[in-house]
């Protein structure tokens, strides 16, 4: 058949036979073919536009890399499309779709699951595509990432320093790598120093503010609760701090508190809180310049890792009266 025919039938614009349509219809069944898709967006004059894909748009760290990312990606001339997927691979899969048939220029995401096909798909579709902090294992693309793990250790080191002999941690889905990094550097560093963790005080969950109020209330209310507690990420430290305030608790004096990831009004706390920091803006700058790099083909793009770094502040001390009681 004339490509004329198969646009015919595809765009449901102008009349053709009933066989006609079947036949079309059935090819296009067999060989996934999807309008607008990915393909078809290769074949597009640049549309000026990029998208920007994250998994919680509420996380303070993702939203301040979209503001930077927009930034600069208007210096260049360029609109972003911003897609939260909320955890969710469908909804991530969705957001792709729109994307591509709007026909993105290249695409920053923080993938929802590390084997996600419809990721994998946008790639080999040839979009110009960079990591923010997560990626899929089988894409090669550039990756712009903190590493937490120096930080993590030191942290623990800390703990112990000030005299805690009982660590928990609270923290996102295994499947993401910047969680296990984490959780691996934390027990580890743990179990070096001769205090390894009681698999009673490891909680492992999502990244949102209900993981830690629910993990949290979970540590608190054990006959052996912990009196350092470290969080994974800032959303799951609200959830604990809230969880803390409603047990009539408080840091350091009850269980000393840190957390992943520092947001300004860490600092405005009574006490402040202890957090390991990412340099975000860092990130997010690198990232908006690889992307561009790639769409540009004036140079190699490379994955790019900063360290973390931990900063400590009032919500650690040493192990309190509650701590006392309890063993005693």
């Amino acid at each position: 058949m004339s490509t004329a025919t198969v646009s015919r039938v595809l765009s449901a614009k102008n009349p053709v036979t009933e066989e006609t349509k079947v036949r079309v219809l059935s090819v296009v069944k067999r060989l996934g073919y999807r309008p607008n898709g990915p393909a078809r967006s290769l074949r597009a004059m640049s549309t000026k536009t990029l998208g920007f894909v994250v998994p919680n748009v509420k996380n303070p760290f993702f939203t301040d890399v979209a503001r930077v990312v927009e930034d600069l990606a208007r210096e260049g001339g360029y609109s972003v499309i911003i897609g939260n997927t909320d955890e969710d691979v469908e909804r991530e899969s969705e957001y792709l779709e729109v994307l591509m048939e709007r026909r993105v220029d290249g695409l920053i995401i923080s993938p929802a699951h590390p084997e996600s096909h419809q990721v994998r798909e946008v790639a080999d579709a040839g979009v110009p595509m960079v990591f923010l902090d997560r990626t899929v294992g089988s894409v090669e693309a550039p990756v712009v990432r903190a590493d937490g793990r120096a930080a993590v250790s030191e942290l623990v080191r800390h703990l112990l320093h000030l005299g805690h002999e009982r660590l928990a941690i609270v923290t996102g889905p295994l499947r993401v790598h910047s969680s296990r990094e984490r959780l691996d550097a934390f027990l580890a560093t743990a179990r070096e120093l001769g205090a390894p963790v009681s698999d009673d005080h490891v909680k492992i969950g999502d990244f949102r503010r209900r993981t830690g109020y629910e993990a949290t209330g979970e540590l608190l209310s054990s006959a052996v609760p912990p009196t350092a507690l470290f969080t994974g990420n800032n959303l799951i430290a609200l959830g604990a701090l809230q969880a803390l305030k409603e047990a009539g608790l408080s840091a350091p004096k009850d269980v000393s508190f840190a957390s992943f990831d520092d947001i300004p009004w860490f600092k405005l706390l009574d006490p402040p809180v202890t957090a390991i920091d990412q340099p975000t803006r860092q990130i997010a700058v690198t990232a908006a310049r690889t992307l561009l790099t790639m769409i540009s083909g004036e140079g190699e793009p490379a994955s790019s890792t900063f360290e973390a770094k931990l900063i400590v502040r009032g919500s650690c001390a040493p192990p309190g009266k509650r701590d006392r009681n309890k063993e005693g």
